[in-house]
C-alpha cells in the first residue's frame, strides 16, 4: 500500500514539474503530509484542507467558524456549504473533543452517520478500514474514470459528469456484491451521488465544463488541493448549496445501465445540501 501511494505521489509530482513549473501553492497554505498524531477523516476534501492548513493541520478541535473559513478559502464554496455535515456530527454526538461545539476529523468515522458504504476511495466499514485511502478500491475508480489513460485529445484530460456517474454506479455495485452488510438505505442512496457531486463541484473547471484528471488524482491520491496543476478557486464564482445540488442532480440524471438493468436512483425532489455530507 505504501509503495502504491509512493508511486502515485512521485508520478503526480513529475507531471506537475514538467507541465506547470511556475505554479505554486498559496503562501502559508502549502501541502504538508499529516503525522501519525494528526486526526484525519474518511473525506479526502476535509483532509486536504487540513493538509494545507485551511483547517487546523492537526485535524483537531475544529469549530463551525473554522470550517466555514476553510471551505471558502480552499474551494470558494459559500461558507455554509458544509454546515450540514458539521451539524450532523454534533447532533449525532460524534464529537470526542469534550466540547460539543467542536469536532476532530476522526470523529466522522462512525459508519452510516456521515461515512457510508460505496465510497469512491475507501473500503466499506464491514470489510476493513473505512477511513484511509484504499489503493485497491481506488484503482477501480481511477480506471473507470480513465485517469491513467494516454492523452490523445483535449477531451482525454477531463472527467465529465457522465463518466463520473457511471464510475460511481459501478463502485456502488462492486460494494454491494462484496459486502454482505452493504447499507442500501435511502440516505446512502442519496449520499453516494451527493458526495460524488461535491468533489466534482470542489474541482469544477468552468471553461471545460468538467474536472481535469490531474486535479482528481491530486485530490484523492495525495489529499492535496491541485494548485500545482493550475487550480485557482478564486477564478470562478462562489458556489452555494443550490449550485452544488444542481451538479448532483446532473449526475443523477445520467442514464446508467449496469448488467442490462438501469441503475436505481432516488427521486430528485428536494435534492439539496442535506444530501451531501463530505467528499468521500
Amino acid at each position: 500500500m505504501k509503495f502504491t501511494k509512493l508511486l502515485a505521489h512521485t508520478g503526480l509530482l513529475s507531471i506537475a514539474s514538467a507541465s506547470c513549473p511556475a505554479l505554486t501553492e498559496p503562501s502559508g497554505y502549502e501541502w504538508i503530509a499529516p503525522t501519525p498524531e494528526d486526526s484525519r477523516s474518511p473525506c479526502p476534501g476535509l483532509n486536504a484542507m487540513a493538509n494545507h492548513g485551511w483547517l487546523p493541520r492537526s485535524g483537531k478541535d475544529i469549530d463551525l467558524a473554522a470550517l466555514q473559513r476553510a471551505v471558502k478559502g480552499a474551494f470558494n464554496f459559500a461558507p455554509d456549504a458544509l454546515d450540514q455535515a458539521f451539524h450532523i456530527a454534533v447532533d449525532f454526538n460524534l464529537t470526542t473533543t469534550g466540547n460539543s461545539s467542536t469536532i476532530h476529523l476522526s470523529d466522522l468515522d462512525l459508519h452510516d452517520a456521515i461515512e457510508m458504504d460505496g465510497s469512491l476511495s475507501r473500503n466499506d466499514y464491514f470489510l476493513g478500514d473505512n477511513t484511509h485511502f484504499d489503493p485497491v478500491v481506488w484503482v477501480s475508480t481511477a480506471n473507470r474514470l480513465g485517469l491513467y489513460d494516454c492523452v490523445e485529445t483535449e477531451a482525454d484530460k477531463f472527467v465529465t459528469v457522465e463518466k463520473v456517474a457511471v464510475a460511481r454506479a459501478l463502485r456502488v455495485q462492486d460494494a454491494m456484491r462484496a459486502n454482505p452488510r452493504f447499507n442500501a438505505s435511502a440516505a446512502q442512496q442519496r449520499g453516494s451521488p451527493g458526495t460524488t457531486g461535491l468533489f466534482m463541484a470542489a474541482l469544477w473547471n468552468d471553461a471545460a465544463g468538467a474536472v481535469p484528471k490531474t486535479w482528481v488524482r491530486s485530490f484523492f491520491e495525495q489529499e492535496r488541493i491541485p494548485y500545482l496543476f493550475g487550480f485557482d478557486p478564486q477564478a470562478r464564482a462562489e458556489q452555494d448549496s443550490q449550485e452544488i445540488g444542481a451538479l448532483v442532480g446532473r449526475i443523477l440524471q445520467v442514464n446508467v445501465t449496469l448488467g442490462g438493468c438501469p441503475f436505481s436512483k432516488p427521486g430528485l425532489a428536494g435534492l439539496g445540501a442535506r444530501h451531501f455530507h463530505g467528499f468521500s
